[in-house]
Parts: C-alpha cells; structure tokens; sequence
C-alpha cells in the first residue's frame, strides 16, 4: 500500500530537494503541500494548500497523512525581527506537530540546527531548542529531529554573510572530524535524502546530527 506524505517549506533549500525525491519515490502516491505561495512544480502526486503557514492549526480536516517532513526555517538575515522568527521557527514546526498527534500520523521529522538549546543565552539557538522540547513533549512514535550544521545550497537570494561562510566552510570541513564531524557544513539534497531514509527505516537517534546525515544519505 502506497504512502501520503506532508511537506512543510517544499520552497526551501532542503524541501525542494527533498519534493524531488518524494515525486520519484514509487512508496508514495501523494504529497500534501501546505505553503504561503503556490508551489512552481507540476505533479499528479501534490495536493497543495495555500494558507497563511501561522493559521496552520485551522487546517486539521486536511493534515491526514502517514507521514510530516518539516523543513520550514528562516535565518537572522531573512527575519531580524525576533517576534516573526519564533513564529516561524517554533510556532509552525509545533503546530505541524499538534496536527500530527492529532490526526495519529506515525512519523514526524523535522529540520531543527546543531547547537539548539532551550537552556541557551542565544536567542535563535534557544528558540530552537524549544522547538525540539515542544515537539518531543507530543509523543510522536517515530520522531526525528536533525540538527545540521551550515547548510549548503545554490540559493539565489543568498547573502554575502552566508557566501562567505559557506566558503569558509569548504575549507575547514576536512579538518573536522572525530567528535567534531557533525560541525561539518552539508548540502541539501543530503539532508533530504536522510530525511527520506529515516521515514522509511528505523534508526535508534532521535536526535540526529550533521555527521550522521552525511553517513545516512550516502
């Protein structure tokens, strides 16, 4: 029998990657997409729902699925303002969680950062730090939470900041390891291709950090 899924932020740098992989993947028949504008892929698999994303708690009759991959997330550079970015960054996650336990929906993955600490003095470590507690806290039988480091990916409104730290990251990668290999930046479409092999395999982590990523999506 034939699998639906949810993606949450399929316009992103990890969701688009990972929209790729869901359409091609013969285990799923449908893909549900809930986002702020309509998607540019054309695809009998998608059912698509253009709502406000902070009102995603009014479309419950709708958030049926086997599975909800959550790749929504936004930077400081995108959302200085602190207000917007806990909306974004804790509230629609939690939200799609809620939904999730709500409608019995077996598997919940979602895309959190290296560092997250609810204990943090940092406020965009902290925030999601509470993400994960929040989401953990719905007792989800299959939950998945990965925190990459960088994340690498040709997005054309990258900013000089992120240029920059992308290419510093090429050079210090090879001399992270040990302990230190989860600190490694990644690209995209790896981080999709383990979120895709995690919902379909059982893997002990909850957590699952930026080297475990890169190892589960060779």
């Amino acid at each position: 029998m034939k699998k639906s899924a949810i993606l949450l932020g399929a316009s992103g740098a990890v969701g688009s990657e990972l929209l790729k992989l869901l359409l091609a993947d013969e285990r799923y028949d449908t893909v549900i997409l809930f986002s702020r504008h309509k998607s540019k892929v054309t695809h009998p698999k998608i059912k698509e729902y253009i709502i406000d994303l902070f009102e995603l708690e009014n479309y419950n009759e709708a958030f049926i699925a086997n599975e909800v991959f959550c790749c929504i997330g936004t930077t400081k550079a995108k959302t200085p303002d602190k207000e917007t970015y806990h909306k974004i960054d804790y509230g629609i996650p939690v939200a799609a969680a809620k939904l999730a336990k709500a409608s019995d929906i077996k598997t919940f993955i979602v895309i959190s950062a290296i560092g997250a600490d609810a204990k943090s003095g940092i406020f965009y470590s902290k925030t999601k730090g509470e993400m994960q507690n929040a989401v953990l806290s719905k007792g989800i039988a299959k939950t998945h939470i990965l925190q990459p480091s960088l994340i690498v990916a040709a997005r054309k409104e990258s900013h000089v900041m992120e240029k920059m730290a992308q290419g510093f990251m090429w050079l210090i990668n090879p001399l992270l390891f040990g302990n230190a290999a989860k600190f490694k930046s990644i690209k995209a479409e790896r981080i999709a291709k383990a979120m895709l092999w995690l919902a379909n395999n059982p893997y002990k982590n909850i957590m699952v950090t930026g080297d475990e990523l890169a190892q589960i999506s060779k």
